[in-house]
C-alpha cells in the first residue's frame, strides 16, 4: 500500500509540473506577443509592410518574474521598418535591415502605463548598403545611380563608405562618413560640408549609440544604455 502512495504521489508531481510548464509558456508567449505590440506603437518599429518585430521574455518560469515584475532578460528584434530624415525630405526614408536589443535587469514600473525601467540595455543597428545607396539615389535626384559600398577607415562613431556614381553632373569615386551619435545618424558625400541627409532614431531614454562600423554586409552600428527608461522615447511623430 505505501509503495502505491508513493507512485502516487509521484506521478501527482511529475502531471503538476507539467501543467505548470505548459501554463508558463502559454504565459510567456501571451506577454511576448503584447510587449511587442506595445514597443511597435511605442516606437514605430512596424511601419511597413515588411516589418517584423519580436519580443522575448527570457528565463524559466516566466510566472515567478510576472508575479514579481521583475525580467532578467529580455531580446527586441525589429527587422525593415523605416527612419525618416529629420527634415522629413521628399523620398529621405531609410529602411533598417534589423535592430536588436538586449535588456537586463527588467523591472515594471507602472502596469497602467506600460512602463519599465531596465538596468542595462545592449544592441546592435545594421543599414544594408542596398538601402543606403537607395535613399542616396532618390535625394541626389538627379544623374545616375549612387552605389554605397564598404570602406576602410572606420574609427569610433564614424564608419566610412565608399561612394561612386553621379550627382548633380558630377562623378564620384571617392569615400563619405556615415556618423552614429546620439539617436541620429547623419551621411556625409565626398566634398560636402554638411551632412546629405540626417535620420533619427526613436529608442528608448538612455540607449545611444557607441561605434558605426562599414563591415562586408553593411554599417553596423552598436547601441548601450544604462538605467534605461522603456516608458518614454526621445521624440514623439
Amino acid at each position: 500500500m505505501r509503495r502505491r502512495w508513493v507512485k502516487v504521489l509521484a506521478i501527482t508531481v511529475v502531471v503538476l509540473a507539467v501543467l505548470f510548464t505548459v501554463a508558463d509558456r502559454v504565459a510567456v508567449h501571451y506577454a511576448d506577443k503584447e510587449a511587442a505590440h506595445l514597443a511597435a506603437g511605442k516606437y514605430g518599429y512596424q511601419n511597413s509592410t515588411d516589418g517584423r518585430l519580436d519580443v522575448s521574455i527570457e528565463g524559466f518560469p516566466f510566472l515567478t518574474q510576472a508575479l514579481n515584475q521583475i525580467f532578467d532578460h529580455v531580446k527586441l528584434t525589429a527587422a525593415q521598418f523605416t527612419i525618416d530624415t529629420t527634415n522629413n525630405a521628399q523620398g529621405g526614408y531609410l529602411p533598417v535591415e534589423q535592430l536588436q536589443l538586449d535588456l537586463r535587469g527588467v523591472q515594471v514600473t507602472s502596469l497602467a502605463a506600460h512602463s519599465a525601467d531596465a538596468n542595462l540595455a545592449t544592441g546592435t543597428l545594421t543599414l544594408s548598403y542596398d538601402a543606403l545607396s537607395g535613399v542616396v539615389t532618390r535625394l541626389a535626384g538627379s544623374g545616375g545611380p549612387v552605389h554605397i559600398s564598404q570602406a576602410p577607415g572606420s574609427t569610433g562613431q564614424a564608419a566610412r563608405v565608399r561612394v561612386t556614381g553621379t550627382v548633380g553632373g558630377r562623378e564620384l569615386n571617392s569615400t563619405g562618413t556615415l556618423l552614429a551619435q546620439g539617436t541620429e545618424i547623419a551621411l556625409t558625400l565626398p566634398g560636402a560640408r554638411q551632412p546629405t541627409a540626417t535620420w533619427r532614431v526613436q529608442l528608448p531614454e538612455n540607449v545611444d549609440f557607441t561605434e558605426a562600423r562599414a563591415t562586408s554586409d553593411g554599417v553596423r552600428i552598436t547601441l548601450v544604455g544604462h538605467l534605461v527608461n522603456l516608458g518614454s522615447s526621445r521624440f514623439t511623430r
